[in-house]
């Protein structure tokens, strides 16, 4: 994790959850993260705690509603203008709504179309821009996801969960060939596992000629 101390990571959905581990690694091993979500105060409690327990890196907390574009730009404006841009970007934030197929709510699905898809396809769009004007060859997008995008389960309340899910897999798999196709060294990884925190470690880890492609564990995830 050498490479990448003092450098700058986003982090979607970071006020809770894996986001907030996730972000709290990264501090740990000397990175400056920004940290966003709809609300900041668990955030900034978050980046307190690592202040004083004395990590190397910084948590930055930002307000960003994740379902509106405008705010996702606004956001990777004010990192390029105080921190020059994103390094890593970890598409973490997504969220679940009981509406089955049959009976479910238009609202319910379209706000899980938005987070789930919308704002990690924007998020990785806007990314992928900083570095390449950064000359940036050895960043890293990292797509948070879950087993429910590599099978569907019986059960009415996640089916359109799931297909959002899928679309994450098919996204990261996109993205893949496209980061080829320009020939950078810009990599990609979609991530399914039970200690995530540890995961994007790890796959940060890996030299930078080493393409991890995908991770898959058991899936914790309920839906509420």
């Amino acid at each position: 994790m050498e490479r990448w101390t003092g450098r700058v990571a986003l982090v979607t959905g970071a006020s809770v959850g894996i986001g907030a581990a996730v972000a709290r690694a990264l501090v740990q091993h000397g990175m400056k993260v920004v940290g966003c979500a709809r609300s900041v105060d668990k955030i900034e409690k978050l980046a307190a705690e690592c202040q004083s327990a004395g990590y190397p890196g910084t948590l930055i907390p930002y307000k960003c509603d994740l379902s509106n574009e405008e705010e996702i730009l606004s956001m990777f404006s004010a990192i390029k203008t105080l921190h020059q841009g994103v390094d890593v970007c970890i598409n973490n934030a997504g969220l679940a709504r009981p509406e089955p197929l049959l009976s479910g709510k238009t609202e319910g699905w379209r706000t899980m179309i938005d987070v789930n898809v919308m704002a990690v396809s924007i998020c990785t769009r806007e990314a992928y821009q900083s570095m390449k004007e950064r000359n940036i060859d050895d960043g890293h997008i990292i797509n948070i996801n879950s087993m429910n995008g590599h099978s569907v389960v019986p059960q009415s309340v996640v089916h359109f969960y799931s297909a959002t899910k899928y679309a994450v897999t098919a996204l990261t798999e996109g993205l893949r060939q496209e980061l080829r196709e320009a020939r950078t060294h810009i990599r990609a990884t979609c991530l399914k596992a039970e200690d995530m925190a540890n995961a994007v470690i790890y796959v940060l880890s890996a030299p930078p000629h080493v393409q991890i492609g995908d991770i898959q564990m058991r899936p914790t995830e309920q839906i509420s």
